[in-house]
């Protein structure tokens, strides 16, 4: 069997991010390189496969028709470089909804919002209000816009998420070894991570952390939340009061941890919820804070300190949005 790059079948078609755009009917055998190495190979053919449901995915790799290197393998089985991956002729569901392609206006947003780039990552100051991932509803989201908008990328793949409704720092890897060295950073808690919030009333100077672990739960109308719970996960957040407004107090967070809204949560946990924040403000304070002219949740991912896939350190900056920063020189006039 004669090799090929990564992302190119034998049939000899690729489109962006390397996928085959229409599948025919016929077996294609790929060649694992290192980008594609440490994958599970149910997550390979999930993101091959774009457009087929999971079940058949799994289905297909429980009867033995997806093989490596001519042996039959289970969904959790890891990739490695030099692999030979047989994948059969499945065909998307005829009624199965069309992918929605991002336009070119939020291409060019996501573009124009990027803060750094290398050739193992990238770093983009994420606008409130767009989610890092397509799903629940959503048709897509940070990373579909950028993979539309560089059709010819091999490999991009979010390092870390952020809310939908928090803006900031946000990592993309372009390598697979750039998104394996960087979540192992995450995970090694060897990446510092600023956040500009701003909360309700007077922040009492006395409290610069907060450790109370966090469990998720779900509403009965199936909103998912989070709650402080000695039966979560531990979490601790740190905080510095920045600056003192009527009714407000501008703060930075740094999340030793990186549990599901902890940083909201945490804060709310002390009775200064984070303003704007429709999940854990009561409908009384979001109601003034709208009055006030606030627009949207004052949360914003503004710093980054760690050492990038080459070894560098690397410190990054990011400013808030027009909205955040239009609240704070209201919240500062007499």
């Amino acid at each position: 069997m004669s090799s090929q790059s990564s992302g190119t079948s034998r049939s000899g078609q690729k489109t962006a991010s390397g996928f085959p755009a229409e599948r025919k009917a016929r077996v294609e055998w790929v060649t694992i390189d290192d980008d594609q190495a440490g994958q599970r190979v149910d997550n390979f053919l999930i993101n091959r496969l774009g457009g087929v449901p999971r079940s058949v995915v799994y289905r297909i790799l429980r009867k033995g028709e997806v093989r490596v290197n001519r042996g039959r393998v289970k969904p959790p089985y890891k990739l490695r470089a030099g692999d030979e991956v047989r994948v059969p002729p499945v065909t998307r569901r005829n009624d199965a909804p069309e992918r929605v392609v991002p336009g070119a206006r939020v291409q060019r947003v996501v573009e124009k919002a990027i803060c750094h780039e290398d050739d193992r990552m990238l770093v983009i100051n994420k606008p409130e209000g767009m989610a890092v991932h397509g799903g629940s509803g959503l048709s897509f989201g940070l990373i579909e816009v950028l993979r539309a908008a560089r059709p010819d990328a091999r490999f991009l793949e979010l390092v870390h998420r952020l809310d939908r409704d928090t803006s900031g720092l946000v990592m993309i890897a372009r390598k697979r070894s750039a998104l394996r060295h960087l979540q192992e950073e995450i995970r090694s808690r060897r990446v510092t991570k600023r956040y500009q919030v701003l909360v309700a009333g007077d922040w009492p100077e006395s409290c610069t952390a907060v450790d109370h672990p966090l469990e998720r739960y779900e509403r009965q109308s199936g909103e998912r939340m989070v709650r402080v719970s000695d039966s979560g996960k531990s979490a601790l957040t740190r905080f510095r009061v920045l600056e003192r407004f009527q009714g407000y107090t501008l703060m930075e967070a740094f999340p030793v941890t990186g549990r599901t809204h902890q940083i909201r949560v945490h804060a709310a946990s002390q009775g200064h919820p984070v303003a704007g924040d429709d999940k854990y403000m009561d409908g009384a304070a979001l109601k003034a804070f709208r009055s006030a002219g606030g627009e949207r949740l004052m949360l914003h991912a503004s710093g980054l300190e760690l050492t990038a896939p080459d070894d560098q350190p690397l410190t990054l900056e990011a400013r808030p949005s027009r909205a955040f920063a239009s609240l704070l020189a209201r919240l500062r006039k007499p």
